[in-house]
């Protein structure tokens, strides 16, 4: 039996949170970006999108792309809050390094219970953000907008570190190391033409290579 929107399996909740991720961009996802996000052949992909928009989780337009329905948003938006919150409790219950924790939660999301991730959530206090700075979609399925911009696209001024990608175990020891971590105060001195940010973090100086600088999201200051 398929599973429907109210059981998706756990192929259904990977697809659905990886559109969720690409449309922020605001445009329908082909399904050549959704293969690459999810590193599945093109065949693969478009099966699924084909499943997804008959249970009615998918709006899909030939030759344009997919966006999430009303019923796909509300799916994509409880598991990205399983996984923020399976995120935090990890870190501050269970004491994971923030680096190990993305993969710990991506097996775990798919097991875990509406009512576990509650509980857990309000062990935590109900928390508004993840380890990373990612908002945390509350119970009703709101979540908080926000204005961040890349690191990379500051080039000259004053911000602070709101957010960190947490794709890559390798990137957050490094950014660890330098202190580019949520609520971190920076001021960027210029970018080099090689691409390479010179930032200033208290009284340190330092460069930035332009793949740690992709996964930073600050917020201006002015």
């Amino acid at each position: 039996m398929k599973p429907g929107p109210a059981d998706p399996s756990r192929a259904v909740e990977d697809y659905l949170k990886a559109v969720y991720k690409l449309q922020q961009a605001g445009d329908p996802v082909s399904t050549t970006a959704l293969a690459e996000e999810l590193d599945r052949s093109a065949a693969s992909v478009t099966n699924m999108v084909k499943s997804l928009a008959a249970q009615g989780l998918l709006r899909h337009t030939p030759y344009r792309g997919v966006l999430l329905t009303a019923p796909g948003e509300a799916a994509a938006l409880r598991i990205i809050r399983r996984h923020r919150v399976i995120e935090l409790y990890l870190i501050e219950r269970l004491g994971f390094s923030w680096e190990d924790v993305h993969a710990e939660a991506e097996r775990l999301e798919h097991a875990a219970s509406e009512a576990l991730i509650d509980r857990m959530a309000q062990a935590l206090g109900e928390p508004s953000i993840d380890p990373h700075g990612s908002p945390i979609p509350t119970r009703d399925g709101e979540l908080a907008h926000t204005e961040w911009i890349p690191l990379a696209e500051l080039k000259r001024g004053r911000g602070v570190v709101r957010e960190v990608s947490d794709q890559s175990p390798r990137t957050l020891r490094e950014l660890a190391a330098l202190g580019l971590v949520p609520g971190t105060r920076i001021r960027c001195l210029g970018e080099q033409a090689d691409g390479v940010a010179r930032l200033e973090v208290d009284d340190r100086s330092f460069d930035v290579e332009p793949v740690l600088a992709r996964a930073v999201f600050v917020e201006r200051e002015s």
